[in-house]
């Protein structure tokens, strides 16, 4: 069944991908998008979904479906080869982690945006946020100067991890997010840089079970429906994850062969002295990094529980004509909004029901069970089974 929230986003997109080769005959039917409501049946997909579950995985990247993938790929002259889909490795990492009011945050270590939580993180812990206020012009400032200064180092710094000059160590190192918090002034709102430190389309879901054990998981095409190009007969549409690439000559992420770009999918987790949590997410692309940052700043600093964290007013920050743009949710109280606005920010209040926000999903470990929270700005639900 098409959700409203779905169907909506389909309407969005399909104009501008209706000429991806694939995407029509896959997800424009007699040349329309479906209707909320409407019963939606992807046969093509589910065929490929049997036959990657069936040979746990081989017959995407070694089988029938790699080589068509493969195929249709050159036959559009794209660089993706069979060698490409045969050599792919995934690879078990150890998380990087910030420190914050006695949890700690953990993310995926580069070539994704997680570092940029934990940086903003840092930073946010060198100013006293609680006597601030909740909702305050002061803790809304305060977190998006930290968010900006965090993104600053995202796109100068980031990249595969082959390819970076400066480690997440140091980038994370208390000593240089003090300087970066130093930036940070009061009374104005300052263009981001990059600091230096000393050398040295998204899908979230979270599950727990009474055993204790607790995942986080996150998965994107980017931009909805990826690069809109769909495999003929498989309902696999390939992504555009290379938008992530910077085409800087001598830059750390730019595109090269066997390099990954930088991207935006991160899945978080939350532990306290060494035990488990929360495990959560906020889909949305560069909306995930500065709401892992919200959600831990109203965990830690205000103690809400994981509904309100969800349900709280958020901002993003995003690249703008003339600098970052700010946008606000409709329901920051207005005296916040002003004092930004007062501060020079260039602030822009979203519409009710805007999806630019992203959507958290939550499942926060209690004393005696699990509490889950699901994000009202979009499809969603918490299940206990």
């Amino acid at each position: 069944m098409v959700s409203p929230v779905i169907a909506r986003q389909w309407a969005r997109q399909a104009p501008e991908l209706a000429g991806q080769p694939g995407f029509a005959q896959a997800f424009l039917r007699d040349g329309a998008v479906p209707g909320a409501g409407s019963l939606w049946k992807f046969e093509d997909q589910a065929r490929s979904l049997q036959a990657i579950a069936d040979s746990q995985g081989e017959d995407f990247y070694h089988g029938d479906l790699g080589r068509r993938i493969a195929a249709f790929a050159q036959q559009g002259g794209a660089a993706l080869s069979l060698q490409d889909l045969r050599s792919h490795e995934a690879l078990w990492v150890e998380p990087i982690h910030m420190d914050f009011r006695g949890y700690r945050l953990h993310e995926i270590p580069p070539n994704g945006q997680g570092i940029a939580a934990l940086i903003a993180l840092g930073i946010l812990g060198e100013f006293g946020i609680e006597s601030m206020g909740c909702d305050s012009g002061d803790f809304y400032h305060v977190a998006i100067e930290a968010s900006k200064l965090a993104f600053a180092d995202l796109h100068e710094h980031i990249a595969d991890a082959g390819s970076m000059r400066h480690t997440p160590a140091a980038l994370l190192d208390p000593r240089y997010l003090q300087s970066r918090a130093r930036a940070i002034a009061m009374d104005q709102a300052r263009q981001p840089a990059p600091g230096l430190p000393s050398p040295g389309g998204t899908v979230y879901l979270t599950a727990a079970d009474a055993q204790g054990t607790m995942v986080s998981f996150i998965q994107s095409n980017y931009q909805g429906f990826g690069s809109g190009v769909v495999v003929p007969g498989t309902g696999i549409a390939l992504h555009n994850r290379g938008m992530g690439f910077n085409l800087r000559p001598g830059h750390a992420n730019c595109v090269a062969p066997r390099k990954k770009p930088m991207h935006t999918i991160i899945p978080g987790f939350v532990t306290r002295d060494g035990a488990p949590v929360m495990s959560f997410g906020v889909m949305g692309g560069s909306m995930q990094a500065q709401g892992h940052v919200q959600m831990l700043a109203r965990l830690a600093c205000f103690g809400q529980n994981p509904q309100a964290m969800s349900d709280a007013p958020r901002f993003r920050v995003d690249p703008g004509p003339r600098g970052p743009l700010v946008h606000l949710e409709s329901h920051v109280p207005e005296a916040a909004a002003r004092s930004l606005a007062a501060r020079g920010h260039d602030v822009q209040v979203a519409d009710a029901g805007s999806l630019e926000f992203g959507s958290a999903q939550i499942i926060f470990k209690a004393a005696h069970g699990y509490i889950g929270a699901s994000d009202s700005r979009r499809d969603g639900q918490a299940a206990g089974f």
